[in-house]
């Protein structure tokens, strides 16, 4: 078993990879005039950070990279809950300096600007900042779906009983489903490092809606992994 310092170390690297490679796709690439990757490009990237961390620290730390998964891993009794807030404290800063080093990026283009609208630098919003004008009540419920079906695929390849070497695949291209469905919606959370990352910088209405990105991915990871645990019988 990996010593606290190097699980810690492995998360903030995660995270940072995560953050990075998924918004920096948002900020960088998605509208990039005349090749630019799109909605499916950005949601393939969130996807493939997770995938290819799974395989680098997945044996190290479990891969964790957001909040929401580690409080669902506790409670589906995968990790230990004393393990749960350094995670969280090491996530949140990984995604916090992948945040600063895209900003330092994207700034290197003359002209830039954070802007404070719907999606910008990557923010999670609702309502006025819903990429998709959607409300607070329904951000809300997508934001708990979405990390609960999330967790519940996090539980359910992980298992003893799955196919052993797949679960980075599984997870990964989930995580590029759920961005599919929830890119319009809020600009897709499901991970409150992830969020609060963006947010520290554009500050503003961006920051003020934060909340939400932190209580609905926890009720939805917490909601998920305990379901998977009640529905998958045997303890794994």
């Amino acid at each position: 078993m990996a010593p606290m310092s190097r699980k810690l170390s492995a998360e903030l690297i995660g995270t940072f990879w995560l953050v990075f490679g998924g918004c920096g796709s948002a900020v960088l690439a998605a509208a990039f005039p005349g090749v630019g990757i799109g909605l499916l490009g950005v949601s393939l990237a969130f996807g493939l950070t997770v995938l290819t961390m799974a395989y680098a620290i997945g044996h190290v730390s479990g891969c964790h990279l957001n909040p929401a998964v580690t409080l669902g891993l506790v409670a589906g009794g995968r990790h230990p809950s004393s393990e749960a807030l350094p995670y969280i404290v090491a996530q949140v800063i990984g995604g916090a300096l992948a945040a600063a080093a895209l900003y330092v990026v994207a700034s290197g283009k003359a002209g830039f600007q954070l802007g404070n609208g719907p999606g910008a630098f990557a923010t999670n919003g609702f309502g006025d900042l819903s990429p998709g004008g959607y409300s607070m009540t329904a951000c809300l419920v997508a934001e708990v779906v979405l990390t609960f079906m999330f967790l519940f695929i996090i539980m359910g390849a992980t298992d003893a009983r799955a196919p052993a070497g797949f679960a980075p695949i599984a997870i990964g291209l989930g995580l590029t489903l759920i961005h599919l469905i929830g890119i319009p919606v809020t600009n897709l959370s499901v991970n409150p490092a992830r969020s609060t990352g963006p947010a520290l910088l554009v500050g503003g209405e961006a920051l003020s809606q934060l909340w939400l990105f932190w209580v609905a991915p926890i009720l939805g990871g917490v909601l998920g992994a305990v379901t998977y645990r009640t529905v998958a019988g045997a303890k794994s």
